[in-house]
């Protein structure tokens, strides 16, 4: 008996939680309810295209991994498309990226084809990776995007060594380092922001908080609501955004950058974002409600909301954004044939690129 009221009790304090967990409305009350000057037409609508493309073409690889088109896990950013666009209209040539597993969107704001993403999720050879990273492991060297990486916390001491190679290079870069709220107590995590703290490197932590690290709610994870100061004894500043809100990311991404550009060390930007699939494809996601997810979508999807401020500000007529619309679903068409007509990769591919050591 015992053990049921404490499970009950469990439940009940995670859908208050859940139900407090509005990321726009915790943003704007951390920022002063700060609202950045709006952006031209032409900017908005690059951005607006971004994220759809984005949320276009993971619909589709959602569509082929129930077809059996595309094996392993599936991590899709789907309501999360704000952060890494926003993030990547703030970066220079001389910048690098690294995330986490969800990284789908990620390799397509650096710029890389739909076509060659999506034959890498199906095993391809026409994928970016020749089809032997799949989902979990993007890459593209020549876009300084470097994962795309399957351990939790992982990529946070590669993005801070990314950090020191642009400073020890002085190629004036700054390294964008992406993980989720699941992440954040990671031990790598506490030590590479030691260290970019101690050698005053330009990193750009961005934590995506999308509220569930896997299946566990962050209030039930973390010992501090407020990712973005975890690093206050370690003198790295930081910043709580809308993350829901692609205009309010590029105007916080913007001045963290060239805060790390001018070489006033690390920055941590705490995207409050959320997720409307899954961890993965394979996730049921019962552990929150669909009452939750669908009041969210209603009311912060940055997609729908950029979509009302173009048309409110008279920045774009509904045909123009239905036509954008057309455009990108037809992309992530393309892609998905491509993906299935691109051959297999030859078994001798199995293994090049592997370090053998007698």
């Amino acid at each position: 008996m015992a053990s049921g009221s404490s499970v009950k009790s469990t439940k009940r304090k995670e859908t208050k939680a859940a139900k407090s967990a509005s990321p726009g409305k915790k943003a704007a009350k951390a920022n002063g309810a700060h609202r950045p000057p709006p952006l031209s037409a032409e900017e908005r609508l690059d951005l607006y295209r971004q994220m759809l493309l984005i949320r276009r073409f993971e619909e589709r690889a959602g569509q082929m991994y129930g077809m059996g088109l595309i094996g392993g896990f599936c991590h899709l950013y789907i309501g999360q498309e704000a952060v890494v666009v926003g993030m990547q209209a703030c970066v220079q040539p001389q910048d690098s990226v690294i995330t986490s597993y969800r990284d789908h969107g990620h390799m397509l704001a650096c710029g890389a084809e739909p076509k060659e993403i999506m034959a890498e999720l199906t095993g391809r050879r026409g994928g970016s990776s020749g089809g032997k990273g799949g989902s979990m492991h993007m890459f593209a060297a020549d876009r300084k995007f470097y994962g795309g990486n399957g351990i939790v916390g992982a990529q946070v001491s590669i993005g801070t060594g990314l950090g020191f190679a642009a400073k020890y290079r002085q190629s004036d870069g700054v390294s964008l380092t992406y993980f989720g709220d699941g992440a954040v107590n990671q031990g790598q995590v506490h030590e590479s922001f030691n260290m970019a703290s101690l050698w005053s490197l330009p990193v750009v932590y961005v934590i995506e908080n999308n509220k569930y690290g896997m299946g566990t709610s962050i209030e039930r994870a973390s010992a501090t609501g407020d990712l973005y100061r975890i690093a206050d004894e370690l003198k790295i500043p930081g910043r709580q955004v809308d993350g829901m809100d692609v205009e309010a990311v590029k105007e916080a991404g913007g001045d963290a950058i060239a805060r790390c550009r001018a070489g006033n060390g690390p920055y941590i930007l705490e995207m409050l974002t959320y997720r409307y699939r899954g961890h993965s494809m394979s996730d049921p996601a019962k552990y929150r409600s669909k009452e939750e997810v669908a009041r969210v979508r209603s009311e912060q999807d940055p997609i729908t909301n950029l979509y009302a401020r173009l048309m409110e500000d008279s920045q774009a007529s509904e045909e123009t954004l239905k036509q954008i619309d057309t455009e990108v679903r037809a992309v992530a068409a393309d892609a998905a044939e491509f993906a299935q007509n691109s051959p297999e990769p030859d078994p001798a591919e199995l293994y090049s690129d592997v370090l053998m050591q007698a």
